[in-house]
């Protein structure tokens, strides 16, 4: 069920596999997208990913548009239901209230969990190319420093790496253009983007601590990936929870 699970103080979080859950072949089996599988298959495979991590938290999830907003999870909302979660539209989450579960998804972008445990804030993002350049890692963060977080550690979750993440070389430089670590090359020769190494360096230059779990998903038949698979590709999730104190 989980490519990485581990706790930090009073945080726990949790990168998902694709094991564990009901979805038939092509998307077996712990699908975590929203559509294109059996409707009872993905509900089911929330369900259980529900009550392994935190059977008693509501869960807030979001729809993933590629940009940079950021939404805000209290006792007012969201309030819409998706799978039985709290759910809004964007590309970051944070909270500062304890018990509840945040929800980030994907399949080849990458997932970035964040926590300051003392300050009892946390957060999770989903940063593809889009993301990175529009700056959904630096927005989350400054989101959490809102809440009044300091010291935050962030844990980058399963993404394609930059020996197999080809792009054109016009769309490798206007990336680069705006976050230079992305520059990459694939094994192969050919231009790419290198997400992790970009993500990191947004990371250090906003003065946070990257703990990197990832593991290329392309490469990785236990994790789902779009580029590998298409639109047979379900999605893997991240998932963090400050304990209720």
């Amino acid at each position: 069920m989980y490519s990485s699970r581990l706790t930090h103080g009073p945080v726990e979080l949790a990168f998902t596999d694709r094991h564990g859950g009901v979805s038939r072949a092509p998307f077996d089996s712990l699908n975590l997208a929203w559509a294109g599988d059996d409707p009872e298959a993905l509900a089911e495979n929330h369900r259980r990913l529900s009550a392994d991590f935190a059977p008693d938290d509501p869960v807030a999830v979001l729809s993933q548009v590629h940009g940079k907003d950021v939404a805000y999870v209290g006792p007012e909302g969201p309030r819409s239901d998706l799978h039985g979660h709290l759910h809004a539209t964007a590309d970051g989450v944070v909270t500062d209230q304890p018990g509840m579960t945040l929800m980030v998804r994907g399949a080849d972008c990458a997932m970035v969990l964040f926590a300051d445990a003392s300050a009892g804030v946390i957060g999770g993002c989903h940063c593809g190319r889009p993301g990175l350049v529009a700056g959904v890692v630096p927005a989350t963060i400054d989101k959490m420093r809102e809440l009044g977080a300091g010291d935050i550690t962030a844990w980058l979750g399963p993404h394609v790496c930059g020996r197999c993440y080809e792009v054109p070389e016009q769309m490798r430089e206007d990336v680069a253009a705006v976050v230079p670590a992305s520059r990459a090359t694939t094994s192969w020769g050919t231009p790419s983007v290198d997400l992790g190494a970009g993500i990191r360096a947004q990371l250090c230059a906003a003065g946070v601590e990257c703990v990197d779990l990832s593991r290329c998903t392309l490469e990785s038949p236990d994790l789902y990936s779009y580029r590998r698979d298409h639109l047979e590709s379900g999605r893997q999730a991240g998932v963090i929870r400050m304990a209720p104190r």
